[in-house]
Order: C-alpha cells, then sequence, then structure tokens
C-alpha cells in the first residue's frame, strides 16, 4: 500500500532514532521508496531540524538522544484536543479528517465545536470544549475577512490552553497575533492562477470573488501578481456586496460583469472562487454566447468539486487536509507529545511560535484551455 507522506516522514524517523545514522539507498531500499522521493522526504524533515543529512546519509541531530523506540513517543492516551470550525462540509471537512487522523494516530481524541458562522459562538464552543476537558484548542474563528477586526477576537488569545489558530490569522499588534498558526498560502494561489494565464497569453484577467474570510487573501494575490507581471489592470469585480441582497442578484451581477468584459475586450480570463460558484455561472456564461475556455479561459478556486463538472475545471487546490495536520500535529507538541514524525518543539510548548503558510497547488483541467494552447 502507498505511504502517505506524513507516513512515510514517521518511518524514516522511525528508523533513524533507532539506528543512528542510515545510507540514503539503503533506507529507501529497506522502505520500498524510490531514491527521489526518499531524498524529498529527507530533505523537508532535515528543514525541520529533525534528521540531518551527511553525504548521502541521514542521521540523527546532532546533540539530540535517541530513545529506545518504545520510549520515542510522549503517551498521549487521555489527551484530548478541541477543534472549532465554521463547519464540516465544503472547504472544512478536509481540515477537520486531517486533523482528526493525526490526533487519533498519537493516541489522544477530537472533539469538535461548531459555530456555524454565528456571531460570539467561536468563543462560546471553545469554553464549551475547555470545560469538557480540552487540553488544547484548534479554532478557526468566523472572522469575516480571515483576521479578527480591532476589538474583535481578543478572547482566541485568552485561553487558558495552547491554542493553534485554523486557516486564520490575526495582524501585527492584535493579542493573537502571537498565536501558532497554520492556514493556506491563499494570496500565492491566486497569484499562480494568474501567472498561469498570463503564460497562455492572457494579458486581461478578471477576479470573480465571493465575500468570504478567503477573499481578501485572494485579491492581495492577484493584485500583486498582476502587478509584477505587467498586465493590463481590469476592474474589481462585484463581490458579495450587500449582504441582505439574494444569491441569484450576486450570480446576476458577476455574470454581468464578466459578459461585459468579455464583449468589450478587455477579459478574456477569470478566477472564479469558488468553484462551485464557476458551475452555476459557466452555463449561464455559454448561454449568453461566452465561450469557455475559447472566449473566457476560467481558473477556480478551492478544487471541492471542480473536477465534476461536466467541463472540468482548472482549479487552485488548497491542501487542506495537510492544513488540519500540521495544526495538530503543532497543537500535539505543545501539549508535551513527541510522536513519531510530529513536527514542532521538543520541549512540551516552550519553544518559539510558529506560523506555518501552506502553499495550494494548480490542477489543470480544460477550463483554462491549456490543452489547447499546448497543440
Amino acid at each position: 500500500m502507498r505511504l502517505h507522506v506524513d507516513q512515510r516522514h514517521d518511518r524514516v524517523l522511525e528508523l533513524v532514532r533507532e539506528r543512528g545514522s542510515l545510507r540514503v539507498a539503503e533506507l529507501a531500499e529497506e522502505l520500498g521508496m524510490s531514491a527521489v522521493t526518499l531524498r524529498r522526504d529527507v530533505e523537508a524533515l532535515a528543514a525541520q531540524g529533525l534528521v540531518e543529512r551527511l553525504h548521502g546519509a541521514v542521521v540523527w541531530p546532532t546533540g539530540e538522544s535517541r530513545p529506545a523506540p518504545a520510549a520515542a513517543a510522549a503517551p498521549a492516551e487521555g489527551l484530548v484536543v478541541g477543534m472549532v470550525v465554521p463547519t464540516t462540509e465544503y472547504y472544512y471537512a478536509d481540515v477537520v479528517r486531517g486533523a482528526r487522523e493525526t490526533v487519533e494516530a498519537a493516541g489522544a481524541r477530537l472533539t469538535i465545536g461548531l459555530s456555524r458562522y454565528l456571531p460570539d459562538e467561536d468563543a462560546a464552543q471553545a469554553r464549551r470544549l475547555v470545560s469538557t476537558g480540552a487540553d488544547g484548542l484548534l479554532l478557526t474563528p468566523s472572522w469575516e475577512h480571515g483576521r479578527p477586526e480591532p476589538g474583535e477576537g481578543l478572547w482566541a488569545a485568552e485561553q487558558g490552553t495552547p491554542v493553534v489558530l485554523v486557516e486564520r490569522w490575526a495582524p501585527l499588534g492584535h493579542p493573537a497575533a502571537s498565536l501558532d498558526r497554520v492556514r493556506s498560502d491563499h494570496a500565492h494561489g491566486a497569484a499562480e492562477a494568474v501567472a498561469h494565464l498570463a503564460g497562455l497569453g492572457h494579458r486581461g484577467i478578471a477576479l470573480a470573488v465571493q465575500d468570504s474570510p478567503t477573499a481578501p487573501r485572494l485579491r492581495a494575490g492577484y493584485r500583486a501578481a498582476v502587478e509584477a507581471l505587467g498586465l493590463d489592470p481590469v476592474p474589481g469585480s462585484p463581490g458579495g456586496g450587500d449582504p441582505a441582497r439574494s444569491e441569484a442578484d450576486r450570480f446576476g451581477r458577476t455574470l454581468e460583469y464578466l459578459c461585459q468584459g468579455v464583449a468589450s475586450g478587455t477579459v478574456t480570463a477569470a478566477i472564479v472562487h469558488s468553484d462551485a460558484d464557476a458551475i452555476v455561472l459557466i452555463p449561464r456564461l455559454q448561454a449568453r454566447g461566452v465561450r469557455v475556455p475559447e472566449d473566457l479561459a476560467v481558473i477556480t478556486y478551492d478544487d471541492e468539486v471542480a473536477g465534476l463538472a461536466d467541463l472540468p475545471l482548472t482549479a487552485v487546490s488548497p491542501d487542506k487536509y495537510a492544513v488540519g495536520a500540521a495544526a495538530a500535529r503543532l497543537l500535539l507538541s505543545r501539549l508535551g507529545v513527541r510522536g513519531r514524525g510530529a513536527a514542532g518543539p521538543r520541549d512540551g510548548g516552550r519553544a518559539s511560535r510558529r506560523h506555518l503558510d501552506i502553499l495550494p497547488t494548480l490542477r489543470i483541467r480544460v477550463s483554462c484551455g491549456a490543452d489547447r494552447a499546448s497543440r
């Protein structure tokens, strides 16, 4: 059975811990991995200070004791990790899965609190989880722009337990800015989409985003890439606008925005957040005579259902599972759990705080026209 990257890292660390040093070629053969894959894994582990590379070998870090395998992991049995998320559906299903599998692999238990984006529900759920025995918290507050507004979110930094923010961040100066954090680098993802479309020859690239905690970072990455690549500026999308307006109105305004851009010749490509929105919009565009990808190349953001569309959608894909897993490993390390492959401090939480950004990947399908451009 093919091992997940975290499982491979666990096995590498286990063997190096037991033996002190191993040649990379021998280790690859023993694990049934290609040398290229193993070197990539070793480089990732070395970057975290978990192993050292030396003349074709991988060795246990200098100065670090090597406990017997049976004592290698701090016991996590009885530990409870609380996780507060807006929902366990769509985007967050994989985030929760990554956290749950990581926590359970360490012998601990994950409990969930749902905010459903209700005002003040985040703090209430966090208090409930701590009162019922949570030893630490993974928090995804319902901050409208992915970060707290002035005076908002102070409760997150006032917990009496270790806290890791998940897919959220706090501006410098805010008390929550000093918390551990793991998030997808959505700005990078948007910039990658712009760069790909520019590489296909597009200069007028629109950004059509719904208002969400993800939107500000998408706009920031989009603007930075357009400027860096010297592309033609395109007026901003109508966005979500008045929250009292209906979904039908939002789709209608976005549809008009894209149709007018194509008709005027100022827009030949668009990045749409999310792929669920794109699945609704593309048939409407086609009904108005706008062909995808011939007249309008489309890249979507999220990659939850993009591959299931009748016209498979090129999509930026945040690694949601990796975000949840990394956040759980970081929190477990703060709780003193040093499981096999667990990234993070070795001293039960006294090390410096960490802000970890995980880069999304671009999955090429039909809607951006890349297959046509390569012919």
